[in-house]
């Protein structure tokens, strides 16, 4: 679904990734995990249109859609929940969905709708409550379930867990694993949380300094104790 390959980008002339290759198979879960600065974000970025890239290519769905502007990308149905901003605080979780899905006409909006509120039922409770009012989870589940209202085949999300309670965390990976086997969607997975991402995991990237350390079995770079030990944390 999505191929990434010898990709080299950052932000203007500032370069973040160097030679990276990644390959994300239909309906499976890819989890990118590393150490803080090491590029992930700019990985998704680049996939997205958000970032400069300066060599490599960007494959989704075998169309070349390297440096094509987001909104082309993602009209294509990929879709993509940043850490950050990914929610109007202002507006009720129901003007959020309403928001992320404008491009739908009357009749798939409404499907659109129903399929977020089947997913994530707690949205359907506080379809009235303005966004900010949320809880962090809530706000979590809020903004991939905008990220559905695109219809997306693909889904790239950044840091979902970010913060959040040990309870929430699982309720949110748990909703991850959900979109794969339910919805058929492909996902890449960016993660600070390591063993939970891991464990949901169909395939496992660790990405240090920019680079590509380790490619393969979430469980063998789980039961890797340098790895581990080094780059996630893990003892």
């Amino acid at each position: 679904m999505i191929k990434v390959s010898e990709l080299v980008a950052g932000y203007g002339k500032l370069k973040v990734l160097f030679n990276v290759n990644l390959v994300a198979d239909t309906s499976r879960i890819t989890v990118v995990v590393g150490p803080n600065g090491a590029g992930k974000t700019t990985l998704l970025n680049s996939i997205t249109g958000l970032a400069t890239i300066h060599s490599g290519k960007v494959i989704f769905q075998d169309r070349d859609v390297t440096g094509w502007p987001p909104h082309k990308v993602s009209r294509l149905g990929l879709s993509y929940v940043p850490q950050m901003g990914n929610v109007f605080s202002n507006l009720t979780v129901e003007e959020n969905l309403r928001v992320a899905g404008y491009l739908l006409d009357h009749g798939r909006l409404l499907d659109r709708l129903a399929l977020v509120f089947e997913m994530f039922p707690v949205l359907k409770n506080f379809r009235y409550r303005r966004a900010g009012t949320l809880s962090g989870g809530e706000r979590r589940m809020l903004a991939i379930g905008m990220g559905l209202m695109k219809e997306p085949r693909a889904m790239l999300l950044d840091e979902v867990t970010t913060d959040l309670a040990p309870i929430f965390v699982k309720k949110v990976l748990d909703k991850v694993v959900e979109l794969r086997d339910q919805l058929k969607l492909t996902v890449v997975l960016v993660e600070q949380h390591a063993i939970r991402a891991l464990q949901i995991a169909d395939k496992a990237y660790l990405l240090v300094s920019g680079t590509i350390r380790y490619e393969g079995s979430p469980q063998d770079l789980l039961s890797n104790q340098e790895f581990s030990k080094l780059y996630l944390g893990i003892s």
